[in-house]
């Protein structure tokens, strides 16, 4: 059970207002190892905001950020140094090769030792183009180098912001699995801040929403969704009477209706509806998109994201 695994990080009640304006709300989230959380939130909610005082850019108001049970109000050393951030485009010294950038950064953190780089050149997957100058590399290149980059003092803590802007669909891929497989490999915790619902929606384990700086909803990703149906079916009076007396809940989609009943149920109410001589167009699964969830939680929020906070 998750909950008998300790935190890798805590936010406390934690709160930021500049002026007369409260950004941030008393904000309690904890994040768990090998777990990737998604954090999302229309314009101006307040993503931005938390995670700058995630990372010690910006001071709380009240509240704390624990990082591996420090501090950062206390041990701001201590706690930063199992953090590990990337930012939208990781900054890199481009005439050099992607090897040398690493041992670059690598000089700032100590023990980060040839082994380690290595070992995140293979991470990351980049064994075969490590050499060349970054200046040669895609997008999608300089964001696994970014990656490696962020790996190389072991944190246990990753924080992403807007991480897959501007890649390809296959670059966003290939950028998901190897974030999956160090998160369950290295046990770090990973956190997303994204405005990409689609990619979340692939990415994580989980998702924080955050509107007008409180956190309003918490929820699993993988968790079972309530089986919904989509049923087309003529006259669509007669249907939608069938189904509200059959005790399912109605919602109106194209020329149909979606309604909550389980996969073992169809069979039996595709017969009902032959019997009352309705005439069935379509019957398929419906899943509810991250989107929708996303919409229905926010009352319609907008998610593009600003990036001025």
């Amino acid at each position: 059970m998750e909950m008998e695994m300790k935190p890798v990080v805590e936010l406390k009640n934690l709160s930021k207002t500049i002026g007369k304006k409260k950004i941030i709300d008393d904000l309690n989230l904890a994040l768990y190892p090998g777990q990737i959380t998604g954090f999302l939130g229309p314009n101006g909610a307040g993503k931005t905001t938390t995670i700058r005082m995630m990372v010690g850019l910006m001071s709380p108001t009240s509240g704390d950020v624990i990082i591996e049970g420090k501090s950062l109000a206390d041990d701001f050393e201590e706690g930063l140094s199992k953090v590990g951030v990337i930012v939208e485009n990781p900054e890199m010294y481009k005439y050099m090769s992607g090897y040398k950038n690493l041992v670059h950064f690598g000089r700032m953190h100590k023990g980060v030792t040839k082994a380690r780089i290595d070992e995140v050149v293979d991470q990351v997957g980049m064994q075969k183009r490590i050499h060349e100058k970054v200046s040669t590399y895609s997008l999608g290149m300089r964001q696994r180098l970014g990656l490696a980059q962020a790996l190389l003092h072991r944190p246990k803590f990753l924080i992403l912001d807007e991480p897959t802007n501007g890649l390809d669909p296959a670059g966003i891929r290939e950028f998901r699995t190897y974030l999956r497989k160090i998160a369950e490999t290295e046990g770090v915790s990973v956190f997303v801040s994204s405005h990409m619902l689609s990619e979340i929606e692939l990415m994580c384990d989980r998702i924080a929403v955050i509107q007008n700086g409180k956190l309003i909803d918490i929820r699993e990703m993988s968790a079972e969704q309530e089986s919904h149906y989509y049923i087309e079916a003529l006259p669509a009076d007669a249907a939608k009477n069938l189904f509200v007396a059959e005790g399912f809940t109605v919602e109106p989609h194209k020329d149909g209706f979606i309604i909550n009943v389980e996969k073992t149920r169809i069979p039996s109410l595709i017969q009902q509806l032959s019997a009352q001589d309705l005439q069935l167009y379509a019957v398929e699964p419906h899943r509810k998109t991250l989107e929708d969830q996303f919409l229905e939680m926010t009352g319609g929020g907008q998610i593009a994201e600003a990036h001025t906070e």
